[in-house]
């Protein structure tokens, strides 16, 4: 697994499952003796619930053991205490910061300036990226953000742009810039998760050319949920209803013209089906960007599918 992107942002439609993907990423990169820190922005605690642990406190806590050995750490950010570790960062506000939160002003510029939320989420993944262990290394190999949902994830993440353009001097400023260098280096890449169905794909079609028209890096498409192929019944044409029958009742079914109606209405809907997804591959395919598959888990993602997805996500490059 490639150790080039150290911030992968994973994004998708709702109902895509991409905090499903985040987290299985986060393991995937997990490989012996290297940490991951996954994030979550949006306050659904979705991370606990898939790994099956408590609420996620505002700070770093190991979750899990990756496939390959290594830690994996989650953060659940607020954005109400993000920005008191800015104030004491850059204005050494302290006591009077939780003064602020005491009386309310805090929450108060938050709801009204939404930006703001969006620059503290924002900033404080960036931190947990550049950030230094005691051994001069980085604290993190690699952070995984669960992002919020593809129509809204490029503004986002460019958000601090603007911020920068605003605050055109002082520790807003540089903040700002420092985040964006972050946000569009080499080292991080933007992931939109998808299924093989038309309203998803043409988000992600959509996606793709927002971020990239902000400048913002795209690493690939995710098409989650992907059903097991079966022999090529789209290319079979379905037997006659008479010939259906007959066979039924030379394998020694009862009842055989009773199955044939049922039988042939869902042969017609798997069809149709693959030729739709064959579709939406072709669409996916014109983005010009890696697209991995992971499969449809019949039983649902409890932990040990989870598990399941890391190991494939594992075998590919990241």
């Amino acid at each position: 697994m490639s150790s080039v992107r150290r911030l992968h942002v994973v994004s998708g439609k709702g109902g895509t499952g991409k905090t499903t993907v985040a987290a299985a990423l986060a393991l995937a990169l997990a490989e012996e003796g290297r940490r991951t820190l996954l994030v979550e922005v949006e306050g659904r605690q979705g991370i606990a619930q898939l790994f099956e642990t408590e609420a996620l406190p505002y700070e770093e806590r190991r979750i899990a053991i990756g496939p390959g050995g290594g830690e994996v750490f989650a953060l659940a950010i607020d954005a109400e205490r993000a920005l008191l570790d800015y104030l004491q960062m850059f204005y050494k506000l302290g006591g009077a910061g939780r003064a602020l939160r005491r009386i309310g002003a805090i929450d108060f510029a938050t709801t009204v300036a939404p930006g703001l939320r969006d620059v503290l989420l924002t900033g404080k993944v960036c931190e947990a990226v550049r950030r230094r262990g005691p051994d001069g290394g980085w604290a993190y190999d690699a952070v995984v953000m669960d992002a919020p949902p593809t129509g809204r994830v490029t503004r986002f993440l460019a958000v601090n742009d603007e911020v920068a353009g605003l605050a055109r001097v002082g520790p807003i400023h540089h903040q700002a810039q420092a985040v964006m260098r972050v946000l569009k280096s080499a080292e991080t890449a933007v992931h939109l998760v998808t299924l093989l169905e038309e309203m998803p794909v043409q988000e992600t079609a959509d996606g793709v050319a927002e971020l990239r028209a902000a400048d913002l890096p795209v690493g690939g498409t995710v098409v989650n949920m992907v059903r097991p192929a079966l022999d090529s019944t789209a290319a079979t044409p379905l037997p006659a209803p008479n010939d259906l029958a007959a066979a039924l009742t030379r394998a020694g079914l009862r009842d055989a013209e009773a199955l044939t109606a049922p039988l042939l209405s869902q042969g017609r809907e798997h069809v149709t089906r693959l030729a739709l997804e064959a579709t939406q591959r072709d669409e996916l395919a014109r983005l010009d960007l890696p697209v991995r598959e992971l499969p449809l888990l019949p039983d649902g993602v409890d932990l040990a599918g989870l598990y399941r997805l890391a190991r494939l996500l594992r075998a590919q490059d990241w």
